[in-house]
């Protein structure tokens, strides 16, 4: 299921809903050559020619239902809708 946040596109999406958490990322997974977190509290994982490899949101749900979006640096921010993450968050119930 791809999920499009932004300008990225991530091809492979899963949700551990008892943790509230939000794994999403580009291609086959690969070792990270850096990370850092975002202003939200979100983790930002980059391969070694620096793209953007994977995005881990924290409290997903919590933050649909409290906010009506997500808001997400990468590294200008952008607000998710609930309809581009709906999909992925259901699967898991």
């Amino acid at each position: 299921m791809n999920v499009k946040i932004g300008n990225l596109t991530f091809d492979h999406a899963t949700y551990d809903a008892d943790g509230d958490v939000l794994y999403l990322h580009v291609g086959e997974r690969q070792a990270a050559a850096n990370s850092e977190e975002t202003p939200e509290g979100h983790a930002l994982r980059f391969g070694a020619d620096g793209s953007v490899i994977s995005l881990t949101i924290i409290n997903a749900r919590r933050l649909l239902d409290r906010d009506g979006e997500i808001a997400v640096t990468l590294p200008e921010q952008v607000h998710v809708s609930p309809t581009t993450l709906e999909p992925v968050l259901a699967s898991a119930a």
